[in-house]
């Protein structure tokens, strides 16, 4: 996956490709998650490891008893590239899964 910055128009496609709750703050994707319990968003922290580690790409996570943090940036390009989408993507899918408050 590319870690060349994405120019503005490319960061908006890429955006819409994304679940509903992901905007771009700075040179970042961020978006806050509520889980339904503590341990659910443990967990989700968890599941988001190893996806992290298989694409050599870690976000920048906070947690507060059950909502999460997400801060996406490619640091050593400066800012958003592909590989900020991707990892977006794949914690979607693991956002999904697990569910959220409601």
């Amino acid at each position: 996956m590319s870690r060349t910055l994405l120019s503005a128009e490319e960061v908006a496609d890429g955006l819409r490709g994304l679940a509903e709750g992901w905007s771009v703050a700075g040179q970042a994707l961020v978006r806050t998650v509520e889980f339904d319990s503590f341990l659910t968003a443990v967990r989700f922290i968890g599941e988001l490891a190893p996806v992290a580690e298989r694409l050599d790409h870690h976000p920048d996570l906070r947690l507060s008893w059950r909502t999460v943090e997400l801060n996406l940036s490619t640091h050593s390009a400066g800012g958003l590239t592909a590989l900020d989408f991707e990892l977006a993507r794949e914690l979607d899918a693991i956002i999904d899964r697990l569910g959220r408050a409601g």
